[in-house]
């Protein structure tokens, strides 16, 4: 049959999630200015369409899906591969009428809950490993308002696991420890982005506007879209690195785009696969060094806007 999944490029991927008709198509076009179909009637968008836009220096891939219909996460409507391709993304932009009722963001999160996607949500601080012998060892490090031995060895048993190490770091819901358990649930940052804002008072736009997480935008009106990049950006944890040569000023057009918590090793490998081999030492100035400049190893976690210098062998 046709392909549906889309080659991951860029430096991050988004995917737009939303019910059939909120505009989708429309953003996807002023965002990116990717041409994919747009009408003023339901299921326009059959299939995947990507498109990118450039912002700080980063190559934002966005993928357009079909609009998600109730029982999607059962198969209904494409409704499986739509989120599937969603479980892929770095991030997901949750598109919504801001003209039709609130149940609308509560259905799509249930559809994205019920195939493993945890939307603004930390990976719960739990260590958890399978041993061959010597039975279920719990260690709660606080206090747990909800798992006790008893509980946790029950859930286990149920998952035919007899033998483990349970360690809990911070207090955690019953349904969090089974994600742990199962291990195929992924956490991604969702900004929830209201439109049509036009068509509505002002009143219900400042009431919108103040929940958390969202963002009011009118994509027929041009309203609030450099914010969304904006929001985008923020939301995606990237990193702008600076690279300089020896006796010359930093690069300050061209950086190198990373995920937050990268580090030397990490930049050595953007700019080119062999340089890790030949890695003597790096100099870096910016906020992540006590002192500028700093003479660092591989392992130096950068920060935003740091400029580096590699030394080779």
């Amino acid at each position: 049959g046709e392909g549906f999944d889309v080659l991951k490029s860029g430096d991050a991927r988004v995917a737009l999630i939303g019910f059939p008709s909120v505009g989708k198509s429309t953003l996807l076009s002023k965002l990116t200015g990717t041409t994919s179909e747009v009408a003023s009637y339901e299921f326009t968008t059959l299939t995947c369409i990507p498109g990118k836009f450039m912002y700080q220096g980063a190559n934002i891939q966005i993928l357009d899906l079909p609009g998600i219909i109730q029982g999607a996460s059962e198969g209904k409507g494409r409704g499986k591969q739509v989120i599937s391709t969603a479980r892929t993304s770095d991030m997901i932009l949750m598109m919504l009428d801001s003209t039709k009722s609130h149940a609308q963001r509560a259905q799509l999160e249930k559809e994205l809950e019920a195939v493993g996607i945890r939307l603004n949500r930390k990976i719960p601080d739990i260590y958890y490993k399978v041993k061959k012998g010597g039975g279920v060892s719990y260690n709660p490090i606080v206090k747990q308002s909800y798992l006790t031995e008893k509980l946790v060895t029950e859930i286990l048993h149920q998952y035919r696991v007899f033998n483990a190490e349970v360690l809990v770091r911070q207090d955690v819901t019953v349904d969090e420890f089974i994600d742990v358990i199962v291990g195929n649930r992924i956490y991604l940052p969702c900004l929830y982005v209201y439109n049509k804002i036009d068509e509505i008072t002002i009143e219900q736009v400042d009431k919108i506007a103040r929940e958390d997480n969202t963002l009011v935008v009118s994509v027929e009106q041009d309203l609030n879209l450099d914010e969304l990049k904006e929001q985008i950006w923020k939301r995606l944890n990237l990193l702008r690195i600076y690279t300089k040569r020896a006796s010359e000023y930093p690069d300050f057009d061209e950086g190198l785009i990373l995920r937050s918590g990268a580090t030397v090793e990490t930049a050595c490998h953007s700019i080119h696969r062999s340089l890790v081999d030949d890695f003597k030492y790096a100099a870096v100035w910016g906020t992540s060094t006590k002192h500028n400049p700093q003479r660092v190893g591989a392992q130096h976690k950068l920060e935003n806007e740091d400029v580096i210098q590699i030394f080779k062998k």
